[in-house]
């Protein structure tokens, strides 16, 4: 690997006022900038905004700002109430990390978000990025932040032709990354502006180079390679996964449900009962409703609907059947006994107040239960 180049204080400085007073001028306007910045504020937004795009985030936040403004408010709840908010954005250990935070927040910190940049990593759910952002942005603290825009805009800069994650190539960016911050006159400004420099304007592919306000600086722009920086990360294969639901409602139109284990897959979610198996292909009905002990308590109605989508790191199927049981009190109870998770019987309404993932949901609408369509049409799993 190439020795990877170093910055110079007097042009990092130049950058760092460049990138600040183009952020000033341009930012895109977003329900987390206010004015002051509120620390619980930016620290939710960081939080909901890891592997989901801003539009997703945008158009949800007010709802969590109005029913959790300060970290006590979120602390108080349980955390089914996060996780019902949070419904159709994915990536749902975001959602539990988020409310063991305020907890840690409200029990370590009397419920004011730390400003500093070790205590603020000692958080759950706070990597050494959302550290950063949060000192640098809500409290003026010259620390660094990188991620995959940051990155991206740094190896262009200096026209390293390498990978993200390239060996060696992110100890680099985050060096690069705190010279820039220690240079920089407006910590906020530089801070905030350098992700949005990626997010709008030096994109993966097409950035518009022409209105970059550290074009002239842009080794990348200089040796016409921008399209070949930064190199493709590596991808591994996706693993397949198999899902067949049975959706079972009593003669009151109410659903079984339970509750996922607090660990794992979509951890903590409700969902009618399944069978999982790391497969391609779904189980046959038979060795569904005999894996989840149903066969004698429900008669299966109408033909299963099916669909599929893909996440980060699997393929998935889905299989899903209707059924109906006349002793509901008597299932709900032999499935408690038999299970350590919350088994209940939910109606409609009551389940809008759940903490479902968009593929639970679509599993719940693909038996025609009535309630509302997930927000997208592939459902995330992590």
């Amino acid at each position: 690997m190439p020795d990877l180049p170093a910055g110079e204080p007097k042009q990092d400085r130049a950058l760092a006022r460049k990138i600040g007073q183009w952020f000033t001028a341009n930012a895109r306007d977003l329900p987390w900038r206010i004015t002051p910045r509120d620390p619980w504020i930016s620290l939710m937004s960081e939080i909901m905004l890891q592997q989901t795009q801003v539009a997703r985030v945008a158009e949800r936040f007010d709802a969590f700002v109005e029913r959790f403004p300060t970290p006590a408010a979120m602390a108080s709840r349980p955390l089914d109430d996060v996780l019902s908010l949070w419904s159709g954005l994915g990536y749902y250990r975001r959602a539990r990390m988020l409310h063991d935070c305020a907890v840690a927040i409200v029990e370590r910190h009397g419920g004011a978000v730390p400003d500093e940049a070790v205590e603020l990593h000692d958080l759950p759910g706070v990597g050494r990025y959302t550290a950063g952002a949060i000192a640098s942005i809500a409290f003026g603290k010259p620390e660094p932040l990188v991620d995959g825009n940051v990155s991206r805009v740094l190896l262009r800069l200096h026209g390293v032709e390498l990978a993200a994650d390239s060996k060696g190539v992110q100890a680099w960016a985050w060096q690069r990354a705190t010279d820039l911050a220690r240079a920089a006159a407006d910590v906020p400004a530089h801070s905030e502006g350098i992700m949005e420099l990626g997010a709008t304007i030096c994109t993966p592919r097409a950035p518009t180079c022409d209105v970059c306000p550290v074009r002239s600086a842009c080794a990348a722009r200089a040796m016409d390679a921008i399209d070949r920086i930064p190199r493709p990360k590596a991808r591994g294969e996706r693993t397949p996964l198999a899902i067949s639901a049975i959706v079972v409602t009593d003669r009151s139109g109410r659903v079984l449900l339970e509750q996922r284990p607090p660990t794992g897959l979509w951890a903590g979610l409700w969902q009618p009962p399944c069978v999982e198996r790391a497969v391609d292909k779904t189980p046959s009905l038979a060795k569904t409703l005999d894996a989840l002990g149903l066969k004698e308590h429900v008669e299966v109605v109408g033909r299963p609907r099916s669909f599929s989508f893909a996440t980060t790191h699997r393929n998935v199927k889905v299989r899903v059947w209707r059924a109906v049981t006349t002793r509901p009190r008597a299932l709900a109870g032999d499935r408690s006994s038999s299970h350590d998770q919350s088994v209940g019987w939910f109606s409609p309404a009551e389940i809008e107040t759940l903490g479902l993932g968009s593929a639970q949901r679509r599993m719940l609408v693909s038996a025609d239960i009535a309630i509302s369509a997930p927000t997208t049409g592939a459902s995330r799993a992590k």
